[in-house]
């Protein structure tokens, strides 16, 4: 199906993810009839209720009848009840990615934001910068942002701003004018074979702009690069270590590990940065945003606003609140590039030791990165390992195991242990951990929950304390 014109109802299976309720809410303000189905309720289901969708918990045949499309996550398996009841109508069905694609070929300027990691932050930097400039885009997050109040905007404009992810090689579906690829490294090896097999998926990608458009590429990462010279459009590059067209220089971090930093555009300084969340990683984020956006026309005095109103995306360095002069903080980090960012940033953040609870995220990354998780924590004074998270993605076979990961730390660092129990891990942070300490949950999973959990016993010691 090329065209979704002639329709009026779409159903969405697996409603409740991140992507597929901004779709579902990108439709409804279109004035398409939308249903839906997933597992669970949640808060993005509710709000979607409130807009007008029909949703129905759990999933059931009957669903999909009287709709004339049907969209599926990934994660939705061909024996789904609802994809076999449509087969038997012959509802056509596409899934999300393809469908994320038809909606942005509808807009004269996708800007599609790819890379193993830093996807969410850097679309969220450039869709608030495009928002300020009042260039009124279209604009679909794979996290939470304040500034338009969840994960998804409705514009009216030709700009269409999104991540692109390359698990399954979803974003070779998409229909970009301007790419950005942030970095490209092992990943996602429950579906690719290896580094060469992600690799030719950004080859792909990169081809997919058209010669007018723009690729952004971090001069900082090799394979990115490597993608880069293939592409046949106009290519920008911006880096901290490489020489590059766009360049941070002379940076400095204030109390709280927030950076400041000079910009130069082919080694003509275009002015001075500042932002509102740390780490060196974010401000490599900062200059795919900066090149992205003037690119677009927008002026340096927006983007620079912009970059400082920024305060992060939810599980994003997110901090979840202090108490007894203990600070919370959760991070979707889930690969070894990510721990280590997240912990090098944390030592700009002023502290006494630093905790992490960290709970792996599939088997068959935990397997192949082995190695790589193993020395990703040296920065962490102590190390909570908790259970492998993978929900219904994969089976365990029983040839990994947390307690695998905790033994290799300990070789090493000896500041690491096996915690199954998400109750009595937060119960040791809050009898163990001392003033000035930050602590972080990590992981993809569920292991936020954690965070409130502390959160909860040290407001509660407190006002036992106080009484």
């Amino acid at each position: 199906m090329a065209s979704i014109d002639n329709i009026k109802n779409i159903h969405f299976v697996g409603i409740g993810g991140i992507s597929m309720s901004g779709l579902a809410e990108i439709m409804l303000d279109a004035g398409y009839q939308v249903s839906g189905s997933d597992l669970n309720s949640s808060k993005i289901i509710e709000r979607l209720i409130r807009k007008g969708a029909a949703i129905s918990i759990p999933h059931d045949s009957k669903n999909v009848e009287g709709s004339e499309l049907i969209v599926h996550t990934a994660a939705v398996k061909s024996d789904n009840v609802e994809l076999i009841r449509a087969g038997e109508l012959s509802i056509p069905v596409m899934d999300r990615a393809e469908f994320l694609g038809i909606i942005m070929k509808k807009h004269q300027y996708g800007i599609a934001i790819s890379g193993c990691h830093g996807k969410t932050t850097t679309t969220s930097m450039v869709s608030l910068i495009f928002k300020n400039a009042n260039l009124d885009p279209t604009i679909l997050l794979g996290g939470e942002l304040d500034a338009i109040d969840g994960n998804v905007l409705v514009g009216k404009s030709d700009y269409f701003i999104t991540e692109a992810c390359e698990y399954f090689e979803s974003f070779l579906k998409f229909y970009p004018y301007v790419g950005a690829i942030l970095n490209v490294e092992e990943d996602h090896l429950d579906y690719f074979k290896d580094i060469d097999h992600i690799m030719s998926a950004f080859y792909k990608f990169a081809k997919l702009i058209p010669k007018e458009g723009s690729l952004v590429v971090c001069a900082d990462n090799e394979n990115a690069m490597k993608v880069a010279d293939s592409a046949e459009c106009n290519i920008l590059t911006y880096g901290i270590e490489n020489k590059a067209d766009y360049m941070a220089s002379n940076i400095i971090y204030d109390q709280f590990g927030h950076p400041s930093y000079d910009v130069t555009f082919r080694n003509n300084v275009i002015g001075t940065f500042s932002l509102n969340i740390p780490g060196k990683h974010n401000i490599l984020n900062s200059l795919a945003s900066i090149a992205i956006a003037i690119n677009a026309g927008i002026d340096i005095e927006t983007i620079k606003a912009s970059l400082l109103e920024f305060r992060g995306t939810y599980r994003r360095f997110d901090i979840k609140g202090t108490q007894n002069n203990i600070t919370v903080i959760d991070d979707y980090a889930h690969h070894p590039t990510e721990i280590r960012a997240t912990l090098d940033a944390a030592l700009q953040f002023p502290h006494k030791r630093v905790w992490c609870i960290f709970q792996p995220h599939t088997y068959s990354r935990t397997r192949t990165l082995f190695k790589d998780f193993t020395m990703a924590f040296y920065k962490s004074d102590k190390v909570i390992i908790t259970d492998i998270y993978s929900a219904s993605r994969e089976k365990d076979n029983g040839d990994i195991h947390s307690t695998d990961l905790v033994n290799a730390i300990n070789l090493n660092s000896n500041n690491s242990m096996y915690m199954k129990d998400f109750e009595e891990i937060a119960d040791l942070i809050a009898r163990e951990a001392e003033p000035g300490d930050i602590v972080f949950t990590m992981g993809a999973g569920d292991v936020f929950k954690i965070g409130q959990m502390i959160m909860d016993r040290l407001i509660k010691e407190n006002c036992t304390s106080c009484a």
